[in-house]
């Protein structure tokens, strides 16, 4: 992530050529990764370059974004959930517009860590205004309550490591230092089968004789049977157990993260619980029905709305498998969104739903999407 030309991709070029070098994974041209192809995430059209590389203890996914417009979709939509990210500022033009707005998109989706590489600092001779510029990165990262005094930073050149030179240590002495700081420094995934255990409903069915079986495809953790469980959402929370995992008509112990399956619930009625809700683990999850929210509003030509919106829009906010009708309350002095925009918003729903800050949601009128979103911050 940082500003336009503060040199994203031609670091991310140097990432892989380094890394092909010490580590053995495969090198990617600037060309290649700079005419990022055309990709759709839900409905919205998304430029970005997925490269990969090695460590000495990991395998990395690395996603590159050639124009500002690509970041803030790709951040919104979570069409790749980010463990972490890598903030490029030029050490010759210190933090600008994009950088504070990166890092703060950063904060809204929920991007847990920031490593720093101050770039271009070939063509900066004096060490104090280096100093300065580095100041000025943390005080930023701080303002929007990241470790700013704690956050690493790395001084260095991709350009240099790029063509392979290393004048003091700056090209690829400085990337390989990247590369260690971000396996230090970035801590391992919490793997979805690690995670308690949610499932959306998509389908209720009954089968007589042996009760209630919810479908869907399990997002997170295992449900064994005999586990207690909890069906949250758009109505009263309530208890249930599982009494049967169901994959391919085949009966089975437990079901697993990735996995479509249905689930035999004990006690629970075919009327007392619907598409929509959630299944998880006692305890895990909360209903909400007020939440701030990054929204990404689609563009006329990504077949969003033609007009803007304004204070009071009341569209439908897609969860998971369902619609619930919220409410809009713009930021103040904000007085229209334009289609092609991105915005803060706080958003009250009519009906509850099983969330988290971090997740996804598309905002949709009558069935078609015109925005994107992710909550922020819940609020009740």
């Amino acid at each position: 992530i940082g500003h336009v030309d503060h040199g994203k991709t031609t670091l991310t070029a140097a990432l892989t050529r380094v890394c092909s070098e010490v580590f053995g994974s495969a090198i990617v041209e600037f060309d290649k990764i700079d005419s990022a192809p055309e990709e759709k995430a839900r409905g919205i059209t998304i430029n970005t370059a997925h490269v990969e590389y090695n460590s000495t203890i990991r395998h990395y996914a690395h996603v590159d974004c050639p124009g500002h417009a690509d970041y803030v979709k790709n951040m919104i939509t979570g069409a790749a959930q980010m463990d972490g990210a890598i903030l490029v500022c030029s050490a010759a033009d210190g933090p600008m517009p994009q950088t504070r707005e990166h890092i703060l998109l950063s904060r809204q989706v929920g991007v847990p860590y920031i490593v720093v590489f101050l770039n271009k600092a070939d063509l900066v001779d004096d060490a104090e205004l280096l100093e300065l510029v580095e100041m000025e990165v943390r005080d930023l990262l701080s303002t929007y309550d990241f470790p700013g005094d704690d956050t690493p930073i790395i001084i260095g050149s991709a350009r240099m490591a790029l063509e392979g030179k290393d004048d003091n240590e700056m090209g690829t002495t400085a990337v390989k230092k990247l590369v260690e700081t971000l396996d230090s420094y970035i801590p391992e995934p919490v793997r979805a089968i690690d995670q308690p255990f949610l499932m959306p409903i998509e389908d209720v069915f009954s089968i007589s004789g042996r009760g209630t079986v919810v479908t869907g495809r399990i997002e997170r953790g295992i449900v064994r049977v005999q586990d207690p469980l909890e069906i949250v959402g758009l109505r009263d929370t309530t208890t249930t157990t599982c009494t049967g995992v169901e994959m391919f008509r085949k009966l089975l112990d437990e079901g697993r993260a990735g996995e479509n399956c249905g689930v035999l619930l004990r006690g629970t009625k075919r009327d007392d619980v619907e598409r929509g809700q959630v299944l998880v683990k006692p305890g895990s999850v909360k209903p909400h029905t007020k939440f701030t929210a990054e929204v990404y509003v689609l563009s006329k030509e990504e077949g969003g709305r033609h007009t803007p919106f304004f204070k009071g829009y009341r569209p439908q906010f897609y969860f998971r498998t369902t619609d619930v009708t919220g409410n809009c309350e713009l930021p103040e002095g904000v007085e229209m969104v334009m289609p092609g925009d991105n915005i803060q918003m706080t958003v009250t729903l009519i009906k509850t739903i099983a969330m988290e800050d971090g997740l996804r949601f598309a905002i949709r009128e009558g069935g078609r999407t015109v925005g994107a979103g992710v909550v922020a911050k819940i609020i009740e």
